[in-house]
C-alpha cells in the first residue's frame, strides 16, 4: 500500500529563487508565492524524470563542521511533466535553476520534510523524449551521527583531536549529502569535485585526475567520472589519512587508507584486497570495471563495512592488522569482511536489486561469497568450520512468527533498514548454498556469471536471478571463453538420469526457489523409519504456543522435492539408523521420530566419527531447538549432548555450548543459583577434557586456535580451576611488565578476563585500552572488562562510551550487550539502555541493525512475567516517530515469551536429569 498525504493537510516548506530566503525559514517571510500544495504524494519517487549524470561540487569545513555544495544534475524525461520530484533531507537549498535549451530560469522549490522530498516547479512543460539540467545550491551540518556525509574524529598519541568527514549513504543516506534521486534503481554517472584545504587528502569512487588552486588557500579535486550506479554508492572522504598500494595482476591499483600512526598495520588488507581482488575478477569472469580500489579504515564507523564502488569503507577492527596482537580469528574476521565488500562490486554494485525488498540478493550473495572465495585463496582458513553457524543464526531469527520473508515489501527508510538482518545476510547465503549443492557448483557458477553478465549496470528483482540459474547449458547463452563450462555441459548432455534436468525444463528453480524467498520461515521435515519405508512430512517450525500460525506453509525442499505434506521413500535395506539433509547443506531441520532419535544417540556414543562434523553440529541444533517446541523431550537432548565429552571439532562443539550455555542464561536473570551452578558444573565437566588439552600458545590450525580462545575463556569465566590459575599466573606477569610481555595471543582474553574481576586490574586493563594503537587488542580488553562484575565499573564503560571521547561511541551497543549478559550488569544494562533510548535512535538511526541488536541483545535472556511486563510497558510507551513499530520489538515480546514457555515446561526436567547424572557419577565413582 502506498503511503500518501492529502494536498489539503500538507505543510511543506518552499525555496523563493526571487528572494532566495529558503527552506524552514520562509513560512510568514516570503511572499512571492504561497498555498503551493506538494505535488507529490507517495515515498517512492515518480518515474517520469530519470537522473543520467551528476556534476557534484562538495566543500565541507571541519572547521565549522558543516559542509556547502552545487550539485548539476542531467535528466531524462520519461513522461511530459511540469516537475521534478527528488530528495534532500535536513539541508538548505537555494538557487535552483533549469538549464534548458531555451535558457536558464529559476524554478519554484517545495520541500516536504516527512518524505525527505524536494519539488521542483517549472512554469513550462519538461518534453518526453528531451533532456534538461537542474543546478541546486545546498548547505547542510556534517551528521554527528554515523551516515550521511558525517564526522569523524581520532586522538593522536600526544593526545591531539583530528577530524575529518566521510560518508556512508547506504540506504537512504545519500540525500543527507546532496539532492538526490535516491532509490537503488535511479542509476547514473557522477563527477565529483571536492575542495579542501592543504592539510587534508581527499579520496572518492574513482582516481583524482588534477588538483585546482582556488583563492582562499583551498585546493579542489577533480575525480574522474563513475560508471552507472545508485546514489547509494556514492563515497567521498577527507582527512589526513595516509595510503600504502600494490596493484593487481589485472593492472588495478588497490590502496589502504588509514590515520598515520595505524598505517604500518595494512599491509596484511591489501594482500587480501589484492588476491581476492584477482580471484573475483577470475570466478565472475568479468573485469573489475575501475582502475582503482581503496580500502579506507574510518575510525568512527556504525557497521562493520560498506561495499561503495572503488572506496571501500571499515571499521577500524575490520582492516587493520598487527601480526604480533591479532587473533586467528581476527585474521579470519578481517578477510572475511575484505571478501564480502569486494564481492559486493559485482553482487550489489554492478547488478543492483530494483528496490530493497530483495536488499538479499546483494548481502546474501556477497556473504555466501565470503565463503567461497575464502575457501578457494585461503584454505588455510578453514571457512568451511564457520558457516554452517550462520544458518543456525539466521534459523534463530526465522524461528518467530515476527520473522519476515527474504524477500519483503518495505516501504519507508525505518522498514527498509530493518531488512539489513541476519534473514537478509545469513539465511541468503544459506539458501543459495542449499541452491548450490543442489544444482552441483559448475552448474551455479555457470548461472551467476549468466546473471552477472545480463544484467551488469542494471537493476534486477529475484525472478532475474532464477531465470538465469535455469536452463543454465543453454548454448545461446554459454560464453565461448568458459572452456571449463563448456566442457561441463557437454558432460551434462550425454549422461543420463540425475542430470537430466540441465537440458530440459523439468527443473523449475523459480518455482522451487519462491517457496524459499517469498514465505517467512522455514521447514521442518519428520522422518519416521519402519522396516525400508521411510514416511517424511513436512510443517512450519515456529516458536509458537498458536498452532494456526504454521499452518498453510509448504516448500520445496531439497531432499525428495516434496510436492505434497506426505512422501514414502523405501531404503535399499533395513538399517540401524539415518541421517537426513547431510551436512545441513539444506535450511531446514529434521525430526526423528519414534525410535529414531535413540538410535542416533546410540551411534553418538559409540562411533561418533560415522558423521561429520557438521552433520553432529546439526543434530546438537535441531535436538535442542526441537524441545523448544515440545517435539523432543529435553532429556533427550541432553542424553545426546553427552557424547561432547569426546567431541574435538569446532562447529560440533561451539553448537554444544551454543545450545547449553543460553539454559544457564536464562537462570542467571532469576533467584534460582543451586539448578544455576548445577547446569554449569555439567557443562564444565562435559568439556573439562578438551579444556584440559589445550595448550596456553599460539599453535595449530586456525580452527584448532580459535577454539582454544573459546575453551580458555569459558574455563575461566566459569571458574575452572586449572585455567584460573593459569590466567591469573600470567596476568600478574604481564601486569609487572607493564603490559610489555608477549603473551599468547590467542589466550590474551582468558587472561584479560581474570584480570578484570579486581579494581587495580580493571584499572590496569583501561590504561592499557587507552594507550593502545593495535585495534584488535582494543577490542579484546574492551570485552574483557564488560565481564568485570564490578558493577560501578560496568556502568562507568557504558557511560563513556555514549560520550564517545575515550571509548568511542561506535563500540557502545557492543558495551550494552555485553553488559546485559553479564549477570552483575543485566538491570544496569535494562535501566541505561532505557535511560538514553531516544540518544540512541538518534545516533544509531531507526531500524537500522545495530538499534535491533540492542532491542533483542539486552532483552533475549529474561525469562520471567515481570520482565515481560517491564519491557512491554516501555516499548509500549514509545510513538511511532521514537520506534514503536519496529520488527525487532515485536522479536523481543517473542523470545521472552519463548523462554517464559521453556522454563514452565523444562525446568522440572532440567533438575530430574541433572540430578540421576549425579547420582549415576556417584555411583560410577564407587
Amino acid at each position: 500500500m502506498d503511503i500518501f498525504m492529502k494536498s489539503k493537510v500538507l505543510h511543506f516548506q518552499l525555496t523563493c529563487p526571487l528572494c532566495a530566503l529558503s527552506l524552514s525559514h520562509l513560512l510568514g517571510v516570503c511572499s512571492c508565492f504561497t498555498n503551493y500544495p506538494f505535488p507529490w504524494d507517495r515515498m517512492r519517487l515518480p518515474k517520469t524524470v530519470y537522473p543520467l549524470h551528476y556534476d557534484l561540487t562538495i566543500h565541507p569545513n571541519l572547521t565549522t563542521l558543516d559542509f556547502t555544495g552545487v550539485a548539476r544534475i542531467l535528466l531524462d524525461v520519461h513522461e511530459d511533466t511540469s516537475m521534478v520530484v527528488l530528495h534532500a533531507k535536513q539541508m538548505q537549498v537555494s538557487n535552483v535553476l533549469l538549464l534548458a535549451p531555451e535558457g536558464v530560469r529559476p524554478l519554484r522549490v517545495l520541500e516536504y520534510p516527512p518524505f525527505h522530498q524536494l519539488a521542483l516547479l517549472s512554469d513550462s512543460v519538461l518534453t518526453k523524449g528531451r533532456r534538461y539540467e537542474v543546478q541546486l545550491e545546498f548547505a547542510a551540518n556534517l551528521s554527528d551521527s554515523f551516515h550521511g556525509f558525517y564526522k569523524s574524529s581520532y586522538r593522536t598519541k600526544n593526545g591531539e583531536v583530528r577530524v575529518l568527514a566521510s560518508t556512508q549513504f547506504e540506504a537512504t543516506f545519500a540525500r543527507g549529502a546532496f539532492p538526490c534521486f535516491d532509490e537503488p534503481a535511479f542509476k547514473a554517472n557522477f563527477t565529483i569535485r571536492i575542495i579542501r584545504e592543504p592539510r587534508h587528502i581527499s579520496i572518492s569512487n574513482m582516481p583524482k585526475l588534477k588538483t585546482v588552486e582556488l583563492p582562499g588557500d583551498l585546493l579542489e579535486d577533480h575525480f574522474d567520472t563513475t560508471v552507472k550506479m545508485s546514489t547509494y554508492l556514492v563515497a567521498y572522504i577527507v582527512s589526513d589519512f595516509l595510503s600504502v598500494s600494490k596493484t593487481t595482476q589485472h593492472g588495478v591499483k588497490i590502496s589502504v587508507y588509514a590515520v598515520p600512526e595505524k598505517i604500518d598495520q595494512t599491509a596484511f588488507a591489501l594482500d587480501a584486497a589484492v588476491k581476492l581482488l584477482d580471484f573475483y575478477d577470475d570466478y565472475f569472469d568479468i573485469p573489475y570495471p575501475l582502475p582503482k580500489q581503496d580500502l579506507a579504515a574510518i575510525p568512527d564507523f556504525q557497521s562493520g563495512a560498506m561495499e561503495n564502488w572503488g572506496l571501500t569503507t571499515y571499521r577500524e577492527t575490520g582492516l587493520l592488522f598487527d601480526p604480533n596482537k591479532s587473533s586467528a580469528s581476527d585474521k579470519l574476521g578481517l578477510v572475511k569482511v575484505i571478501a564480502h565488500e569486494l564481492a559486493h562490486q559485482w553482487f550489489g554494485n554492478l547488478v543492483t536489486m530494483e528496490w530493497w525488498n530483495d536488499l538479499w540478493l546483494n548481502e546474501g550473495f556477497a556473504k555466501f561469497m565470503e565463503y567461497i572465495s575464502l575457501d578457494i585463496t585461503y584454505p588455510e582458513l578453514q571457512v568451511d568450520d564457520f558457516f554452517l553457524g550462520k544458518c543456525f543464526e539466521a534459523m534463530e531469527v526465522d524461528s518467530l512468527s515476527s520473522s519476515h520473508p527474504v524477500s519483503t515489501h518495505v516501504e519507508n527508510p525505518t522498514q527498509i533498514q530493518e531488512m539489513f538482518d541476519d534473514v537478509s545476510y545469513d539465511k541468503g547465503a544459506c539458501i543459495l548454498n542449499m541452491l548450490r549443492d543442489f544444482l552441483t557448483p559448475e552448474a551455479f557458477e555457470i548461472g551467476i556469471i549468466r546473471y552477472l553478465k545480463r544484467y551488469s549496470y542494471q537493476n534486477t528483482v529475484n525472478s532475474h536471478l532464477w531465470e538465469s540459474l535455469t536452463n543454465i547449458c543453454n548454448s545461446d547463452d554459454l560464453d565461448e571463453g568458459r572452456i571449463k563450462h563448456k566442457e561441463f555441459c557437454s558432460k551434462q548432455s550425454i549422461q543420463s538420469g540425475a542430470s537430466k534436468w540441465f537440458s530440459g525444463d523439468e527443473l523449475d528453480v523459480r518455482a522451487i526457489m519462491d517457496t524459499w524467498t517469498l514465505q517467512e520461515g522455514f521447514p521442518l521435515v519428520t522422518v519416521e523409519v519402519r522396516g525400508r519405508e521411510v514416511r517424511l512430512s513436512q510443517e512450519r517450525y515456529l516458536k509458537t504456543d498458536d498452532p494456526s500460525l504454521t499452518e498453510g506453509f509448504l516448500w520445496q525442499i531439497p531432499l525428495t522435492y516434496m510436492t505434497s505434506c506426505v512422501d514414502v521413500l523405501y531404503l535399499p535395506e533395513k538399517v540401524d539408523w539415518v541421517k537426513f539433509n547431510v551436512d545441513m547443506s539444506g535450511y531446514y531441520m529434521v525430526h526423528y521420530a519414534g525410535e529414531g532419535w535413540n538410535s542416533i544417540i546410540k551411534l553418538l556414543q559409540h562411533n561418533h566419527t560415522a558423521l561429520t562434523s557438521n552433520d553432529r553440529a546439526s543434530l546438537i541444533q535441531n535436538v535442542f531447538q526441537l524441545v523448544s517446541v515440545g517435539k523432543v523431550r529435553l532429556d533427550t537432548a541432553l542424553e545426546l549432548s553427552l557424547y561432547l565429552s569426546r567431541e574435538t571439532e569446532i562447529m560440533a562443539v561451539t553448537q554444544g555450548f551454543g545450545e547449553l550455555v543460553p539454559l544457564y542464561k536464562l537462570m542467571e536473570k532469576r533467584d534460582m543459583a543451586a539448578l544455576e551452578n548445577q547446569m554449569k558444573g555439567y557443562i564444565v565437566d562435559l568439556f573439562r577434557g578438551l579444556i584440559d588439552r589445550q595448550e596456553w600458545t599460539d599453535s595449530g590450525s586456525v580452527s584448532e586456535r580459535v577454539l582454544r580462545s573459546y575453551l580458555l575463556l569459558f574455563g575461566c569465566v566459569r571458574n575452572y580451576p586449572p585455567c584460573v590459575t593459569k590466567a591469573t599466573q600470567l596476568f600478574n606477569k604481564w601486569r609487572e611488565s607493564d603490559g610489555n610481555m608477549s603473551l599468547p595471543v590467542d589466550v590474551t582474553m582468558a587472561v584479560f578476563v581474570i584480570g578484570a574481576r579486581t579494581p587495580e586490574g580493571w584499572d590496569f586493563l583501561f590504561e592499557k585500552y587507552r594507550s593502545s594503537l593495535q585495534m584488535s587488542v582494543k577490542s579484546r580488553l574492551k570485552s574483557a572488562m564488560a565481564v568485570t562484575p564490578l558493577q560501578d565499573k560496568l556502568k562507568w564503560m557504558m557511560e563513556q562510551s555514549l560520550h564517545g571521547e575515550v571509548m568511542k561511541t561506535q563500540d557502545l551497543p557492543d558495551v550494552i550487550v555485553s553488559v546485559s549478559r553479564n549477570p552483575r550488569g543485566y538491570k544496569l544494562a535494562w535501566d541505561f539502555f532505557r535511560a538514553n533510548w531516544h540518544t540512541l535512535i538518534k545516533k544509531f538511526d531507526l531500524g537500522s541493525h545495530t538499534i535491533s541488536y540492542m532491542v533483542t541483545g539486552v532483552t533475549s535472556q529474561y525469562s520471567t512475567r515481570e520482565m515481560l511486563i517491564e519491557v512491554r510497558s516501555f516499548f509500549g510507551s514509545l510513538t511511532e516517530e521514537t520506534g514503536s513499530e519496529m520488527r525487532c520489538i515485536r522479536q523481543a515480546y517473542e523470545t521472552i515469551e519463548d523462554n517464559i514457555r521453556w522454563m514452565d515446561t523444562n525446568l522440572p526436567l532440567l533438575q530430574g536429569w541433572l540430578d540421576k547424572r549425579s547420582r549415576r557419577d556417584v555411583h560410577e565413582d564407587l
